[in-house]
This record gives C-alpha cells, sequence and structure tokens, in this order.
C-alpha cells in the first residue's frame, strides 16, 4: 500500500527509503468515557509487535539498509519499548541490534521487554546508569564504522519523525472518509520527541486544523544532553521541514511551534503517577490496554482535555496491545546478560497493577 504521505508528495520516492512494515491505516474508534472522546489505535501497528515504534521503524530500518548498514545501535531504558520493537524488525531484516540500557523501576512490562529483547536475539549491554548508557551510545568505538547505524533512543530522527508526518496525512484522509470528525485536539505521549515533532509538522502540512498536544513522560535531559524538551522536538521539526523542503524543491510553510506539558511525568521516569492509575483503569474498562511509564499519564491528560473541550479530542495510542507472554516465556533468565538477570528475579513492588 502505498502511503499517503507518497501520494501527496510523489517526489519523496525518490529520495526517502521506505519498507512497508505496519498494518496501516490504524482504526479510528469512539470511546464510551465522553461523548467527545476518540482513539486511534497505533497500538495495532503489526500482528506480532505493535505500538508508534513500528510507524518509524518503517522508514528507519529502510534507511539503514540503504545506507549498507549491518548493525544497529540504540539505547534506551531496560524496558524500552523502542529496544523491543528495533530488535523484531532488525532479526527480521537480517541486522544485528545492539541496546545499550539504563535502569528504571522494574514492573511486569519491564521484565517482559527484557525477555524480548533477548528473544529477538538483540546484544543487551546493561550500563547502570542514564549518564553512563548515554556516554557508551555517543562515544562508542563502533561509530567508526559506516556498517553502524547509530539511532537515537526512541526512534527519533528525521526518518522516524518522516513517518509521523505521514501519519499526520492518513488522519486526513480518515477524516475525509467520515472516520472520525476534525479533532480540536489530539493528545499523545512523549519520549523522545519525534511522534509529537512529526504529527505537529504532518498537521500543518495536511492542513488539520487541530492542537496536538505532547505529553512528556520521559526525562527531560538524558546526563548533560536534552531528550525530551520544547527545543528538542523543535530541532526535530526543523530537521524535517528542512529535509523535505531541500529534497522536494517546494516552499513549505514555517512550521508552528510544538506544544509540550511537563506536569503529568510525576515524580520520575516510569513512577506511576495516582492520576495514571485511575487513567489506567478507565482505560481498562474500555477495553484499551495502558501502562504506567508512557500511556498512562498520557491518558490522565487526554481525560483532563476532554473536560475543557467540546470539540473531538483523540488520543493517539502508541502502545503495543498484542500479547507477547508466550514469546517472553520461551527465554529462560539465564540467557539474559548476567548484570540483567536480578531484574527478572526482582519482585514487583505492592502498588504495580498487572495489565490483562
Amino acid at each position: 500500500m502505498i502511503r499517503p504521505l507518497f501520494t501527496r508528495f510523489p517526489g519523496l520516492k525518490n529520495c526517502l527509503a521506505h519498507q512497508n512494515l505496519a498494518a496501516l491505516p490504524t482504526p479510528i474508534e469512539k470511546l464510551s468515557i465522553a461523548d467527545n472522546a476518540w482513539i486511534k489505535r497505533d497500538d495495532l501497528t503489526h500482528t506480532e509487535y505493535g505500538g508508534n515504534k513500528i510507524r518509524k521503524l518503517e522508514f528507519i530500518i529502510a534507511d539503514a539498509r540503504k545506507r549498507g548498514a549491518k548493525r544497529i545501535v540504540t539505547f534506551g531504558a531496560i524496558g524500552t519499548n523502542h529496544g523491543v520493537a528495533t530488535a523484531m524488525l532488525c532479526n527480521r531484516f537480517g541486522l544485528a541490534c545492539t541496546v545499550y540500557l539504563f535502569d528504571q523501576p522494574v514492573t511486569e512490562t519491564v521484565q517482559q521487554n527484557l525477555r524480548l529483547m533477548q528473544y529477538y536475539e538483540a546484544d543487551l549491554v546493561y550500563k547502570g546508569s542514564l549518564l553512563s548508557t548515554v556516554l557508551a551510545y555517543y562515544l562508542n568505538p563502533m561509530r567508526a564504522s559506516k556498517s553502524n547505524y547509530f539511532l537515537f533512543a526512541g526512534g527519533s530522527n528525521v526518518p522516524g519523525t518522516l513517518s509521523f508526518v505521514n501519519a499526520a496525512f492518513e488522519l486526513k484522509q480518515q477524516i475525509a472518509q467520515g472516520c472520525m470528525p476534525e479533532p480540536g485536539a489530539i493528545i499523545c505521549p512523549v519520549g523522545s520527541s519525534a511522534t509529537l515533532a512529526g504529527l505537529t509538522l504532518g498537521c500543518q502540512m495536511a492542513g488539520i486544523k487541530t492542537k496536538v498536544i505532547g505529553v512528556r513522560v520521559a526525562p527531560s535531559h538524558l546526563g548533560p544532553f536534552p531528550a525530551c524538551t520544547v527545543d528538542t522536538v523543535s530541532s526535530l521539526i526543523a530537521k524535517t521541514h528542512r529535509y523535505m523542503a531541500t529534497q522536494l524543491g517546494i516552499d513549505i510553510p514555517a512550521p508552528l511551534p510544538p506544544v509540550l506539558l511537563d506536569e503529568y511525568y510525576g515524580e520520575g521516569y516510569g513512577v506511576a503517577s495516582d492520576e495514571g492509575w485511575e487513567a489506567q483503569a478507565l482505560m481498562q474498562a474500555n477495553g484499551i490496554k495502558v501502562e504506567q511509564t508512557y500511556t498512562a499519564k498520557a491518558v490522565a491528560a487526554f481525560l483532563d482535555e476532554l473536560k475543557k473541550r467540546d470539540t473531538p479530542v483523540l488520543y493517539w495510542h502508541t502502545f503495543n496491545s498484542n500479547d507477547m507472554s508466550k514469546q517472553a516465556a520461551s527465554v529462560s533468565i539465564t540467557d539474559l546478560p548476567k548484570n540483567l538477570q536480578s531484574f527478572i528475579e526482582s519482585p514487583l513492588p505492592d502498588n504495580t497493577q498487572v495489565a490483562d
């Protein structure tokens, strides 16, 4: 299927690598929690492992292969969804995958994702602190070889951002088809910036008159490096805008500034909030799986936005909803590097709710 970005800008086909990997378009559904509540089901982007990372990897995997890379090197927390999705698709396309890992609170999702990255044969390198992980990524001697493709946490580079420009044009098509009215606001969680950057730029380019609101759920900085700030989102928007203008040779209007909320972050990355628990319970009652690191905090913001508006509000759901328990269970603790095995054996905190 031709992605709507290429339908709108056919000239991109000659310069932008792409591989159809995701089950698109993802559905838009009405939620019963409020008259103006809607959800974009990006948890269903792939039959094996869904979530927003699969959209990004359509462009990233293709870009890596075009550049002749043999290995993708990335990083994230010990329960990184990005690490799982990248490992899965690297495994499918015969690319090696190295994931540098830093600490986060241990939950069932974290334990499962560690097993899944091992299941997909990623090389897992646990560095402990966030600063040590970031330094290992940026000062890595493997950068000397062009066979290694270095990918920022969360898949946030220009190809990854373009995937969500494409997603905005996909939404435009679905609005035209009557799947939902044009939303007054879109709410999405923000970890490494590309989802918010792509939707902000893409909605503007597609002529969707909506306010795209990002909810920060990750640390604003990785050690000394900014990672989830208005500036990081703006930088990705500017780079992607410049790429499209340069490659297409057309005058694209100056991009709008992004909107990023900080107040739902709570006590830290992966630390559950009271609002998040309430949001999780409400969404589970409506058949939608969310977790406490990313999506529950964003849903809390979504619920508050519903109360402020009479116009439709669209929650862009980025979490994988597929059951991966069998794949995870096939991995023994002893298969993992020794310094990661203790996380699998750790008891879950008393306030951890197990997702259905």
